[in-house]
């Protein structure tokens, strides 16, 4: 297989893990392109880079790529791949792993499954944001959230909030965050929204500190379009797209619907979103140990 391998360059630590991984690439005769951040660190751990091309440039194609950290790090490569229809299986060097649900220790094991086509497929929506001032410096489209946020001081902004052309509310808070069923485990969860299973078709808005008590988080059809005007006493907010954040004025509108693709997750022995669940979530584990 072509394999676009793609990497965390915070974790020296775990420098045998990704030696492993090369090593048991190399034994199934993979051809391995690396993304060049990575490649670079790789060779700056005394790892042996050579003979592993560098990913020059968006055009790239592989039949796998793979993601070596933790969720953040799988949410960057599936920016990167975008809607080349690339899946992606993530091992979990970081923390949490909703994403990267592949031990390390399991690595060996996952890479033989691979081979063996031991493996199933999902699908994940994606979701895109535009804006009425300028294109995003990044990619737009968001496997996890697209949050407005105030910038750089303490008051609420104002965010006038409307699906399909019709006012919703205005949120009083720190910001908003529209996320997937994917993001649902994410920064959505942390500000008190929902865990929606990933097959649905839908989107939630959950406020981040909000104002008012009464606002609670909407589960919506990903079929709307929603348009965010955002005021601030600043007179700036901030949007962040899984992660990648850029500053705009007030008086910019922010549009957010769901995008023209998927993303493609590879599932290691058919394991269960709600086994996943529970371990990440530690559902029935006694707290008192």
């Amino acid at each position: 297989m072509r394999i676009a391998l793609f990497g965390s360059t915070f974790q020296t630590d775990k420098k045998q893990y990704v030696q492993r991984i090369l090593s048991q690439l190399e034994q199934h005769d993979d051809s391995l392109i690396v993304e060049p951040t990575f490649h670079q660190y790789l060779s700056g751990l005394g790892l042996d880079m050579r003979g592993h091309d560098v990913i020059d440039s968006d055009a790239f194609s592989a039949d796998l790529a793979m993601s070596v950290g933790g969720d953040g790090t799988f949410l960057k490569t599936a920016a990167a791949v975008g809607r080349k229809d690339i899946p992606i299986v993530g091992i979990n060097t970081g923390r949490l792993g909703f994403l990267a649900e592949v031990s390390p220790d399991d690595c060996t094991e996952a890479i033989d499954a691979l081979h063996c086509h031991a493996y199933s497929l999902e699908s994940r929506s994606v979701i895109q944001a535009v804006n009425s001032e300028r294109p995003f410096s990044f990619s737009p489209f968001a496997l996890n959230e697209v949050a407005v946020l105030k910038h750089d001081n303490s008051s609420l902004i104002d965010i006038r909030t409307e699906i399909n052309g019709e006012l919703l509310t205005h949120y009083l808070a720190d910001g908003l965050i529209i996320s997937t069923p994917t993001g649902s485990t994410g920064y959505s969860l942390s500000a008190g929204g929902p865990i929606i299973v990933p097959d649905t078709r839908t989107l939630c808005l959950s406020a981040v500190a909000p104002h008012s008590l009464y606002i609670r988080p909407v589960v919506l059809s990903d079929d709307v379009t929603l348009t965010l005007s955002v005021e601030s006493r600043s007179h700036n907010f901030l949007v962040a797209i899984d992660g990648r954040s850029e500053s705009f004025s007030t008086g910019t509108t922010v549009t957010v619907r769901r995008a023209p693709y998927t993303v493609k997750i590879v599932k290691i022995h058919h394991r269960k979103y709600f086994d996943t669940l529970r371990a990440k979530m530690m559902w029935g584990a006694d707290q008192r140990v």
